[in-house]
């Protein structure tokens, strides 16, 4: 829901830190001059201008809630721009289906707007290369729902599940850096909590853990001392070295 939550007064929601400013989760990676986005949350279009961000190569998406999809439109205007004529856009199955339904008037066979978004949308069936680097898709669960997570390169981007199948484990080996979904402190049906996070990262042995996700039961200055030397509450706009 984003921090400051709507209606709320706690220590978070109220708090002047900045770290506890926190849009809806979403992650860039960028290369030599390229740039993948997963996914175009409602504060996509704020994120883009927060961080001077001009062009985008490619958008996966890890599923089709809301706050991952609802940003979508706003990538008219990048998209006018993009050399290939379209962005490609790639998501399984079932989030595609969402996105070509709630966003019929860009995908519709008939579409006629005339600036709708340049979009291409693709099924993800396996690995994705986008300007030389491999985006591995990882199966992961959001309670009931089978969501998306990513590997590239030496990190991964888990965001928004409760558990890892053990199928997807072997995707993970060898892992440097994890991006981590660690809603709150308290346990929760579809969400990591922030001791589940923790141990899926010594699970993974990654060398460095980031959590993403938080709501505002997470307050940073107080949940960062708590933390482990090589896990991280992140923030936004925050900047993480890895290798491609």
């Amino acid at each position: 829901m984003g921090v400051p939550t709507l209606g709320c007064t706690c220590r978070t929601c109220t708090s002047t830190d900045p770290r506890d400013r926190r849009l809806r989760p979403s992650v860039t990676v960028e290369w030599a001059g390229h740039r993948v986005l997963i996914d175009t949350g409602p504060d996509f279009r704020w994120q883009m201008l927060a961080n001077s961000i001009r062009q985008i190569d490619a958008v996966l998406y890890t599923h089709s809630h809301a706050d991952h999809i609802l940003g979508l439109d706003d990538l008219r205007p990048l998209s006018f721009l993009h050399p290939g004529g379209k962005i490609p856009l790639y998501a399984d199955d079932a989030t595609a289906t969402v996105l070509e339904r709630v966003f019929e008037y860009t995908f519709a066979a008939d579409a006629s707007y005339p600036t709708r978004a340049r979009v291409e949308l693709n099924r993800l069936t396996g690995p994705v290369e986008i300007e030389g680097v491999e985006f591995q898709p990882v199966a992961l669960q959001h309670g009931d729902l089978e969501v998306t997570g990513f590997r590239f390169g030496n990190a991964a981007y888990l965001t928004d599940m409760s558990s890892i199948p053990d199928t997807s484990l072997p995707l993970l080996e060898g892992l440097d850096v994890a991006i981590l979904d660690a809603l709150r402190k308290s346990r929760h049906p579809s969400h990591a909590s922030l001791d589940d996070a923790i141990g899926w990262a010594r699970r993974l042995g990654v060398e460095r853990a980031f959590f993403t996700h938080m709501s505002h039961e997470i307050l940073h200055a107080e949940v960062a001392k708590e933390l482990p030397e090589c896990m991280q509450l992140t923030y936004d706009g925050m900047r993480i070295p890895i290798e491609l």
